[in-house]
């Protein structure tokens, strides 16, 4: 159960209802997911938020899908139920096969496992891996 209430359409102030009619078309949809609909209670932050993330997310040195791989992978470092679902689903929508989506899982795993031995035995770093 989230802390905060989802605002519908009718309940937003203009400036959140203008980030919206963003994300509508940006998308391409009538969808605007739950977080948005959340951060609409601060529409400052709702802006700020909506902006970074257009740009980051938009075109760049990384292709849109290997962005939303990442995303997962950070999501789930992070716990973050909510963003795994909604980043998988992203990346499944960019092209993520289900073979390629059970190989991040592994990869996101084994991350977790050697970060963890690593962590708990304080490995040095080498040399030859310093900037």
């Amino acid at each position: 159960m989230g802390t905060v209430p989802l605002l519908r359409d009718e309940d937003l102030s203009p400036e959140a209802a203008e980030v919206f009619a963003e994300i509508r078309a940006l998308r391409g949809t009538d969808y605007v997911n739950n977080f948005w609909r959340a951060m609409a209670h601060d529409p400052a932050r709702l802006r700020e938020i909506w902006d970074r993330l257009k740009v980051l997310m938009g075109p760049g040195e990384l292709d849109p899908l290997t962005k939303e791989m990442i995303y997962v992978a950070v999501s789930v470092a992070n716990s973050c139920t909510y963003c795994i679902h909604s980043h998988t689903a992203q990346a499944k929508a960019k092209g993520m096969t289900d073979a390629m989506h059970m190989e991040l899982l592994a990869v996101i795993g084994t991350a977790m496992q050697t970060n963890g031995l690593v962590t708990a035995m304080q490995v040095e770093v080498d040399e030859v891996f310093k900037a």
